[in-house]
């Protein structure tokens, strides 16, 4: 699975990049440091899955998400904060699941593979469909 890490903290994303470079079916594609960065990348990699920041810079993450769903519409987005309001303000908008930076990195590898387990089901669906 493709993932694009969208953090402007450089020591985020260095966690990050260790945490899931150590699943052996993730590849970091790129990193991210503001939302113009995130969606030149999108259009490069079109990723399965983007962890992006809440707080990230540049456009607002409701400009942002619209135009990576225009680009990327099957890519997956799971959003990240230390602000625990931001869980209210994500859950209203299109992410598939938010992820609290206070929680230990477990927590973010389950979220992935649910993510993950989403993501493989819409392709199996979709090639049941192709088959049909």
């Amino acid at each position: 699975m493709r993932v694009v890490l969208a953090d402007d903290q450089y020591r985020v994303r260095y966690a990050l990049r260790v945490l899931l470079g150590r699943q052996p079916d993730l590849e970091i594609s790129a990193e991210a440091v503001n939302g113009m960065d995130l969606l030149a990348h999108a259009v490069q990699v079109c990723p399965d899955l983007v962890l992006l920041d809440w707080e990230l810079p540049g456009l607002s993450v409701v400009e942002l998400l619209l135009a990576l769903r225009r680009l990327c519409p099957d890519t997956r987005v799971i959003v990240m904060s230390g602000r625990p309001e931001a869980r209210a303000e994500a859950a209203a908008s299109d992410v598939d699941m938010f992820v609290s930076k206070a929680y230990p990195p477990e927590r973010l590898l389950e979220a992935v593979r649910q993510v993950q387990a989403t993501l493989h089901g819409s392709l199996v669906e979709a090639a049941l469909r192709d088959d049909a």
